[in-house]
């Protein structure tokens, strides 16, 4: 496939998206290697463009440039957002909220303290970038630093080798004693490469995921 084949289809499914308007979206394809530019309205359709552009077949990475761009009658003080993100965290029962703090800058919304659970951490970061107002999440939020890599490591095989999506035999998993994950090998599209990454994410203890996975 050509770049300028791949540049297309990913031009095509950003348009055939119907969470995004791809009017103020550019893309350009290199080597696999595919860029998006331009602006979108929310943070919501920044997250949706990207995850739109993994689905072609042939995209190997993204580099996300787009900028969220608010309208004016849209934006609002960081101490709003604030508090609204305090409060949707609040209401949210699997998140710890006490152990959780958030800081505003310009729409940008840093989430940091501690939690036992990856889901927890993800589930926090998913619940901040609904909000109006929010032009970006950065996510800080720590995961218990004590492991034992033989039983996380086992617990990680049993997970790939549960999950149908997934040819385990292909996928090889090295744990630290610091919580960090190394997954190698190879996968077929990019679907399967979230599959282990969630097995391995679904692993209490793990803190890193290096994914050095490439696709056949």
């Amino acid at each position: 496939m050509t770049d300028k084949e791949l540049r297309q289809l990913v031009i095509d499914e950003l348009e055939f998206e119907p969470s995004i308007d791809a009017a103020d979206i550019g893309v350009a394809a290199e080597d696999g290697v595919v860029t998006l530019s331009g602006h979108v309205a929310d943070y919501v359709q920044k997250t949706a463009a990207e995850r739109a552009a993994w689905r072609v077949r042939g995209v190997r990475g993204i580099a996300q440039e787009i900028e969220v761009r608010l309208a004016s009658d849209k934006k609002q003080n960081d101490d709003e957002i604030a508090q609204r993100a305090l409060s949707i965290l609040a209401w949210n029962t699997a998140i710890p909220s006490r152990d959780l703090r958030v800081q505003v800058s310009r729409g940008w919304v840093t989430l940091s303290g501690s939690v036992n659970w990856n889901f927890q951490r993800r589930a926090a970061e998913n619940e901040v970038r609904k909000l109006g107002g929010v032009t970006g999440v950065t996510n800080n939020i720590k995961l218990p630093t004590e492991v034992q890599a033989r039983d996380l490591k086992q617990r990680i095989q049993e997970a790939l080798k549960r999950h149908a999506e997934i040819e385990a035999g292909a996928v090889h998993v090295d744990v630290r004693a610091d919580g960090t994950v190394r997954i190698d090998g190879h996968v077929d599209n990019w679907s399967e490469m979230q599959a282990v990454e969630r097995a391995v994410w679904s692993a209490p203890g793990v803190r890193v995921v290096e994914d050095n996975l490439i696709f056949h």
